[in-house]
């Protein structure tokens, strides 16, 4: 068995990345042993693995979970999307059958691919692209290869012994209609659960396919006896049938998706559902594993607000599953700070498998005993949206409820960085530490709150912070923010290319969310056109910048070049005395030439000032990067031509990272830094730096 196969033999997941005293996580794990494995919950503190940094620091919680044994039990899983009857149909045995669809196929797998079948009857490609009926061990072929990314009218009829197959292109590009004719023995009666884009035999569902689906229909003697309207209920994972049994969809196929219909005429599928009515199936869907609840942790009252980590163990193999616990909800805030963690952004990168990832990263990872596994390494574990499927198709969905290797202790992004070459969790860790280390107390809550109860989840914190990239927001977190910040609050933006993406929850599934990468920005891949608008809640996906609300509207500054991983440092450009405090007991004008990411202070992803998009004119720049001439390019959104840009000045002028300070009606204030790599420059020289000093005068004077 292979590394893009096999399973990893101790791993898991929690049903909720975040909780309060009194509310219950529960932690699904798959453990290949036979032998128990031991649960023990550990407070986070660092989880750089970097033997020059901190390293990675725990502290003993068993005083609110007592370290336990639990039965190993292996959980499997299974990848690919489809739709499933919710009952079987039946239809009497001398029936005249026929099954028809529309379908878009993307890719061919060089094997057999279920367009909808029921029972003993299955429409399909085989393997060699060719339109099939099999009834029972009959099969049925055009012989004639369909064209990938084009629309096809598919037919299959049943009369007696005599079966007509008919595949007819569409569109544009519309061919003549091919006609087979042959016979099969007496045809088995037509009963069982139907099924789209998959088949369903002896309760294993194979024969995945990859493409889109439109309409699919079969009627026995003329009558429908399963039938669906793809463009109903968009939003929903169930679709009403027209005919029979509503269909269920697995592992989330993507809707809001053009159809054969579609014209170019209408962008929004919610004014004109009709041009709408195709589901998109990957063989590689996976968003929810659906594993079992191995055991269940209820916050007792008195634990603290913070990062946990339940450790695993099992003999030689081992599991880390971070989790966040914020503050009593019927206490309130423990601490005059916020500290906001970037769940959604978690979830949007969970398991990116970089293209640049090489094995040769995993001498380093085994010299710093970092986390071991990479998605690179084992994509059956499910991508991020930063990866496209099997088909090239950008993947838009993204779910904490699979294991996120990326969302670990000591996971390394860049194997082969200088630095300590952290993102997302391991590098806000760094806030973290140095937190701890000037014993300033904090609670955390995470995007999940934010977006289920809006102003509430931080109302009464003296001061929020961001850890270094808040890049995913619903319009109700940034609703939030600003609301706290125009109430008086003192926001602080740690990081670099945040506020910069919209995404959309689902429903029913808060844990699933949805990113549709529309027309600009940096992107991994580009929406299809006319798939611009989130299929969860209707709105226009892409950069809140396209959607009226740019970064510098809410934190005065927004991104505008992006770099290779490494840093550059700051030089102090404001000498107004009313802000010397900002820079009390710092004699340097060049801030920040170290860090564990990207050796310097700003660097990777920068966010400027621009008073067009938003940032206010009282906006004090404390600081600029002195960002390196070759490196960095300019973001695509604030690009004109090859000679002109947005800002009006030159390319390199545009280039940088600005450290501001900006205040709003009702006493609310903004402290951004505008660099993605400035938290890893806090922990430095044992806490003792420019930087860190810097930013605890500013955030001292926020929490007096």
């Amino acid at each position: 068995m292979n590394e893009h196969t096999k399973e990893l033999p101790l791993l898991g997941y929690v049903d909720r990345l975040s909780a309060s005293p009194g509310e219950t996580i529960e932690f699904k794990v798959s453990s290949l042993s036979e032998q128990p494995f031991t649960a023990q919950l550990m407070r986070s503190i660092s989880a750089d693995p970097n033997p020059e940094s901190p390293g990675i620091v725990e502290k003993d919680a068993t005083a609110y979970f007592p370290r336990q044994e639990f039965p190993s039990v292996r959980r499997p899983f299974t990848a690919g999307s489809y739709g499933i009857g919710q009952k079987e149909i039946s239809a009497p045995q001398d029936a005249s059958l026929t099954f028809v669809a529309k379908i878009y196929p993307t890719l061919l797998t060089g094997q057999p691919q279920t367009i909808l079948g029921a029972g003993d009857y299955q429409l399909f490609i085989d393997a060699n692209g060719s339109i099939c009926l099999r009834i029972g061990f009959t099969v049925l072929s055009t012989d004639s290869k369909i064209k990938l990314r084009h629309w096809h009218q598919i037919e299959a009829h049943v009369e007696g012994t005599k079966i007509t197959l008919r595949q007819q292109q569409f569109g544009r590009y519309a061919e003549h209609p091919i006609t087979i004719e042959g016979f099969t023995p007496v045809p088995p009666q037509l009963a069982g659960i139907p099924t789209v884009a998959a088949a369903l035999k002896n309760n294993t569902v194979t024969q995945h396919f990859n493409g889109k689906i439109e309409a699919p229909v079969i009627t026995a003697n003329g009558a429908e006896i399963c039938a669906w309207d793809f463009s109903c209920d968009i939003p929903k994972q169930t679709i009403p049938a027209i005919a029979g049994p509503d269909l269920n969809l697995i592992n989330f196929p993507t809707r809001a998706t053009t159809s054969h219909a579609w014209d170019g005429s209408e962008m929004n599928w919610s004014h004109r559902p009709a041009h709408y009515a195709a589901i998109h199936f990957h063989e590689d869907d996976i968003y929810d594993f659906g594993w079992d609840t191995d055991f269940s942790f209820t916050l007792p009252d008195n634990m603290p607000s913070g990062v946990y980590i339940m450790r695993l163990c099992c003999g030689t193999h081992s599991d880390a599953i971070p989790f966040f616990v914020c503050a009593s909800k019927e206490n309130g805030p423990q601490a005059d700070l916020c500290v906001l963690i970037s769940t959604f952004t978690y979830s949007i990168y969970g398991n990116h498998a970089r293209p640049d990832y090489h094995p040769s990263w995993q001498d380093r990872i085994d010299d710093w005993d970092a986390y071991p596994y990479n998605p690179a390494k084992y994509p059956h574990y499910g991508l991020s949206t930063y990866n496209t499927h099997s088909d090239g198709y950008g993947i838009c969905h993204a779910s904490h409820h699979r294991p996120l290797f990326n969302l670990r202790p000591g996971y390394l992004t860049f194997g082969d960085a200088t630095c300590s070459g952290l993102r997302h969790f391991p590098a806000d860790m760094h806030l973290i530490s140095w937190l701890h280390a000037k014993g300033i107390e904090y609670d955390v809550v995470t995007d999940h709150e934010l977006h289920r109860e809006g102003h509430a989840a931080i109302e009464g914190y003296k001061s929020v912070t961001t850890g270094s990239h808040p890049e995913y927001h619903t319009s109700v977190t940034l609703n939030a923010l600003q609301d706290y910040r125009d109430a008086g609050g003192h926001l602080m933006y740690l990081g670099g290319n945040g506020f910069y993406w919209r995404i959309a929850v689902h429903s029913e599934n808060d844990s699933l969310l949805e990113i549709r990468r529309a027309e600009d920005g940096i992107r991994a891949w580009a929406a299809e056109p006319g798939e611009y608008y989130n299929a969860f809640d209707g709105s226009y996906g892409g950069l809140w910048r396209r959607n009226g609300r740019a970064p510098q509207e809410l934190v005065a500054i927004g991104f505008a070049a992006q770099g290779e991983f490494f840093g550059d440092p700051y030089r102090r450009t404001c000498t107004d005395p009313a802000y010397d405090w900002v820079f009390e007991g710092i004699e340097q004008e060049i801030l920040g030439e170290f860090g564990y990411s990207g050796n310097g202070a700003a660097g990777f992803e920068l966010d400027h000032m621009d008073a067009r998009l938003g940032t206010p004119e009282n906006t004090v720049l404390l600081a600029r990067s002195v960002t390196r001439e070759q490196g960095f390019m300019l973001v695509p959104e604030e690009q004109l031509t090859h000679l002109t840009n947005l800002t009006g000045g030159s390319e390199s002028d545009a280039k940088h990272a600005d450290m501001i300070l900006a205040e709003y009606p009702g006493g609310g204030s903004v402290f951004a830094t505008g660099s993605i790599t400035f938290c890893g420059s806090l922990p430095w020289n044992d806490y003792d730096n420019n930087i860190s000093r810097l930013l605890e005068n500013v955030m001292r004077r926020n929490l007096n």
